[in-house]
């Protein structure tokens, strides 16, 4: 007699969709939890995971009314518990469907394939295989002292009742070139020699830093060892690497955020290099935090974790404060840079130049010229940076007051002179720059504002008579978004960089993060003001940590570091941002940061959230948003078992967004707040239902999506 087998599976469904949770079928073969299927879905065949199996047919539904399973995908060791449960917490916490969540997570490849086509794909694979790593540099005394209390920590008897033995999460505070990325390969090393089938995920934040430390990593522990996972890989690169995870094969993942959902069973270390890097935090779907992940799958897995920053984010160091103050994370402290002899290893020196003394418009001040003429001349490298790509932010008519507006957003085209034409940054639209203005018909139209292509050619009239010391003119490099498009431009453009082929590179914060160009003496922000005084909140600490990982990239070799120097060209030099900076005092400005956020009860004081909708009207976006507000707050007043979340929660009315309409699409926000992350999330549970309900009313035909925002970068 044929027995079937109830089995609740995950699979992909739209965002927000009434069917977002796990489905149920018929299986005629027994089945694991974590194991790949295909299933029916509608009239397609679409890849689910087992999330559970049940000995009989769900009571609310007929049994004549499940579908079969159609297959399952042999040969791969099912997703564990582990995974399963990172999925699941970041699908509730994140307020996405959990067939969302988990089939994302895998490699879109693995969709497609057969299990005959798979297999020949698991014939490929070796064993693994015990590493044997090159000896890295020599410590110093802090990077020593670093290592040896999370080797204390990790080897530590657990404690009974303990959530973990492993110690930490350990945040490594260090100056930029004070040697961290030694400190975690040789974490590595130590994890991985002392458990022959321990694995370590390195996580950076963007793509363009993992090939230059892919490289470092490879050389290091072998190229068999390590796999990359990122988005810029081809969905065949991504399944070998995530296979190659899977099967405990690779002993070294890195990757960017993506990679905190690669299946590692065998888990022990998780680092995130530059932790505060905003990358982190997912812009679209399951708007997760990789950072906060980690933590979470450290806890899930018994790992250890380290967070890694010159400058962390406010919520990880408020979260490392002494323990009596209810601290949660080891603060690991790295003050000095690596470096030997009279005047290595000190950090830049950081001058301000005041530009209200300075004639008016001026872009370059006399005194940083002076200073760049001199390094190039000497035969050293300076880096320029300025926030802001294409030639000039928009193109202005003085007769009638036309600007360059896009069409379709609120917001300018930029005004890009290589190839004179107008490009807007958020739908793509580009048009050529018209001859004269499209409103009055002046011809004389003019560009207003510079960006890195009219800085770059700017310095070339400044810099034309300096000479380099073999008596060739100076030569200036661009590197931003628009310069990179290609596939291979960037690296070729950062080896011309470490090459010595260029004296002065100018871009925008692409260049600021990570990279170690040893022959940079001076660094110079441009026009960092703007950020001063921003309606986000988070503008003065990402500013901060911006200038901070500029002021690293000079210097880094230790011969030069006495003569390295930071130049910040601004009209508030008095501004605390800047008197911290210039003492690169980061817990000074964190102290000051965080008392203004703890006085208007902002993160990490509070917690927040935003819901947000997209429709053809500002009207009807601000519309669906408030009316989902007052019925959660009838149906939360009403039950007593809910009344206290109206007190606890604060919920604001429905505004527009700062960037309000997006290739013609109207966005409006609203904010949710509360000092309890707890009733945030209850209320962001019935926030759930209350939108469907609301959503499907007549008057709300007008919305095109809604989507909710937990821990918003940016509001």
């Amino acid at each position: 007699m044929k027995t079937n087998h109830w089995i609740d599976i995950a699979v992909q469904t739209p965002a927000h969709s009434p069917v977002g949770g796990l489905l149920s079928y018929r299986s005629p073969f027994e089945l694991q939890p974590g194991q790949l299927v295909r299933v029916p879905f509608g009239k397609r065949e679409v890849l689910g995971v087992v999330w559970s199996v049940q000995e009989a047919a769900p009571p609310d539904m007929a049994a004549s009314a499940v579908r079969d399973v159609l297959g399952v995908l042999e040969g791969l060791a099912p997703l564990d518990t582990a995974w399963r449960q990172l999925v699941q917490f970041s699908a509730q916490y994140y307020q996405r469907s959990l067939g969302e969540v988990a089939l994302s997570a895998l490699p879109p490849q693995l969709r497609d394939l057969s299990s005959e086509q798979l297999a020949r794909r698991l014939k490929k694979q070796t064993d693994r295989t015990l590493v044997q790593a090159a000896p890295g540099h020599a410590l110093s005394a802090e990077q020593s002292a670093v290592l040896a209390q999370m080797q204390m920590e990790m080897q530590a008897e657990p404690v009974s009742g303990a959530v973990t033995a492993t110690g930490g999460p350990y945040l490594l505070f260090g100056s930029t070139g004070s040697g961290k990325t030694e400190v975690y390969l040789q974490a590595v090393q130590r994890m991985l020699q002392a458990d022959p089938q321990a694995q370590a995920l390195l996580m950076v934040p963007e793509i363009n830093l993992t090939p230059q430390l892919e490289a470092r990593v490879q050389a290091r522990f072998g190229t068999d060892t390590v796999v990359s996972m990122h988005s810029g890989m081809t969905p065949a690169q991504r399944l070998k690497s995530w296979l190659a995870a899977h099967a405990g094969q690779a002993r070294i993942v890195l990757g960017t955020r993506m990679a905190i959902f690669a299946s590692m069973p065998h888990l022990k270390l998780i680092v995130v290099d530059e932790e505060h890097d905003p990358s982190y935090k997912q812009q679209e779907g399951a708007r997760y935090s990789a950072r906060d992940l980690a933590v979470y799958r450290g806890r899930l897995q018994n790992a250890q974790v380290l967070l890694a920053s010159a400058t962390p984010s406010l919520e990880s160091w408020h979260l490392s404060r002494p323990p009596e103050e209810g601290g949660r994370y080891v603060r690991l402290q790295m003050p000095s840079r690596i470096g030997s002899g009279e005047g290595a290893g000190v950090l830049p020196k950081v001058r301000r130049v005041d530009m209200s003394k300075q004639p008016r418009r001026t872009v370059l001040s006399a005194p940083l010229l002076a200073a760049l003429q001199e390094r190039v001349e000497r035969g050293e490298q300076c880096m320029l940076l300025l926030n802001r790509r294409g030639y000039a932010p928009v193109l202005h008519c003085a007769d009638c007051g036309w600007k360059s507006q896009c069409k379709h957003c609120s917001a300018f085209r930029v005004f890009h002179k290589i190839d004179r034409t107008l490009r807007c940054h958020h739908c793509g639209l580009t048009e050529r720059v018209p001859r004269a203005c499209p409103d009055c018909g002046n011809a004389d139209i003019a560009p207003i504002g510079r960006g890195t292509e009219q800085l770059e050619e700017h310095l070339g009239e400044l810099l034309a008579h300096v000479r380099r010391p073999d008596g060739s003119p100076v030569r200036i490099a661009r590197i931003d978004a628009d310069t990179t498009r290609l596939k291979g431009a960037l690296e070729s453009q950062l080896a011309s960089v470490h090459s010595g082929e260029v004296d002065i590179l100018v871009g925008t914060q692409m260049i600021a993060k990570g990279h170690d160009f040893r022959r940079i003496t001076l660094v110079a922000a441009v026009n960092p003001d703007t950020a001063l005084f921003s309606s986000d909140f988070r503008a003065p600490e990402r500013l901060f940590a911006l200038l901070m990982q500029a002021a690293g990239r000079a210097g880094r070799d230790a011969s030069q570091s006495a003569q390295s120097e930071m130049w910040v060209q601004t009209f508030h030099p008095k501004h605390a941002l800047f008197e911290a900076l210039k003492k690169h005092d980061y817990p000074a400005f964190a102290t000051s940061e965080l008392a203004e956020r703890t006085a208007a009860d902002l993160p990490p004081i509070s917690h927040q959230a935003l819901l947000r909708a997209d429709a053809r009207t500002q009207e009807a976006a601000q519309a669906l948003l408030n009316a989902a507000r007052e019925a959660l707050e009838i149906q939360l007043s009403s039950d007593p078992a809910t009344a206290a979340l109206v007190e606890q929660v604060g919920l604001y009315p429905a505004v527009p967004m700062s960037m309000q309409r997006v290739a013609d699409v109207e966005r409006a926000q609203m904010l949710l707040e509360s000092p309890s992350r707890m009733a945030l999330q209850k209320v962001l549970w019935h926030l759930h239902a209350v939108l469907h309900q609301v959503r499907s009313q007549p008057e709300h035909k007008g919305v095109i999506r809604w989507l909710v925002d937990v821990d918003p970068q940016s509001i």
